[in-house]
């Protein structure tokens, strides 16, 4: 028998498969799937809807570009710009992601490569009961005890060190407050950890054995294998962890407000005080007085929800091209 006739035969047996009648449970299943996925994409345009109708005399006022391009933020006369806390948003969360992901990396590749049976599930344990404890504690730990701990021994030493260098130096200078952009991105690099890591050790965990065992047959040393055998096998999987953690980082409220300081202010120094979206609508929303005021801080949540959703588009824009390319290789 000839493919064709074998596709001939494929085809009218789909044809009657689809003539028949369904059972009453392929109904209800089909239904509520599609109910739930209609309920998701209505909940998500219902909250942008909201988002942008209560932005809107921000917007009629300001203007959007105007808003976002003005740190000013003054609600007795009523002028309010977006500037400082996006900046302040995007930079905590650029600070965590340089310090978080090296250490997710690390301790990624300590479980699945370096350590011994006895160990891993100990570290591996520890490493997920981090991501159980929640922000507000890592706000009060960050404001009680490291805060202090790092104006009083770290953040002279890294303005004496880094202060001194061309270029990078202004980004440590300031007053040993111990609260301020720096500090919010290294508690935000703290939560993140547990994520990330989580999300690559799992991957690392899916290389087969057999490819890991070749590449230490022909010679290769823990850190060639693990660039050149592991990572390009798991790399969708592990950008998927850092996109899971950068949301988590551009999101965090509690904890960045207890340390970032709070001050609608913009420095070129990362140890002086600043805020950020949620922690500006944390702070304001419940004395938000006058519609503009109000307008203002829903125009920031808006801003923080359209960053969250590029973000997470662009990730997976990236996570299908890679997808593609690797299909692409193998055939």
């Amino acid at each position: 028998m000839n493919s064709t006739a074998v596709e001939r035969l494929d085809e009218s047996a789909q044809a009657e498969n689809r003539r028949a009648p369904r059972p009453l449970g392929d109904h209800l299943l089909h239904w509520a799937s599609w109910s739930a996925a209609v309920a998701v994409l209505l909940v998500l345009g219902a909250i942008l809807v909201m988002l942008f109708v209560g932005a809107r005399p921000a917007f009629e006022k300001f203007g959007f570009f105007h808003f976002l391009s003005t740190a000013e933020w003054n609600p007795v006369t009523e002028i309010f710009g977006g500037l400082s806390p996006l900046v302040g948003t995007l930079v905590s969360s650029a600070i965590a992601l340089l310090i978080g992901l090296p250490m997710s990396f690390g301790i990624a590749l300590f479980i699945t490569e370096m350590a011994p049976p006895w160990l891993k599930r100990p570290v591996g344990t520890t490493i997920e009961l981090l991501a159980a404890i929640p922000s507000i504690i890592y706000g009060m730990w960050g404001l009680f005890v490291f805060a202090p701990f790092f104006a009083d021994h770290i953040q002279p030493l890294m303005t004496e060190t880094l202060g001194r260098l061309p270029l990078v130096g202004a980004l440590f200078q300031g007053p040993p407050l111990g609260i301020g952009i720096f500090t919010a991105g290294l508690i935000l690099a703290i939560m993140i950890v547990p994520f990330i890591a989580s999300v690559m050790r799992d991957v690392f965990d899916t290389v087969p054995a057999e490819l890991r065992e070749s590449a230490y047959g022909v010679g290769s040393t823990t850190w060639e294998v693990v660039w050149n055998v592991v990572l390009p096998y798991t790399k969708v999987g592990v950008l998927g962890g850092i996109m899971l953690g950068l949301g988590r980082a551009l999101g965090e409220t509690m904890a960045v407000t207890f340390v970032i300081g709070n001050a609608h202010e913009l420095h070129a120094a990362l140890f002086m005080p600043g805020n950020s979206i949620a922690s500006t609508i944390a702070n304001e929303f419940t004395e938000a007085d006058g519609e503009v005021y109000t307008a203002s801080l829903i125009a920031l949540a808006l801003i923080l929800f359209l960053i969250t959703f590029v973000v997470l588009a662009v990730a997976k824009i990236m996570l299908i091209r890679m997808t593609t390319h690797q299909e692409g290789r193998k055939a």
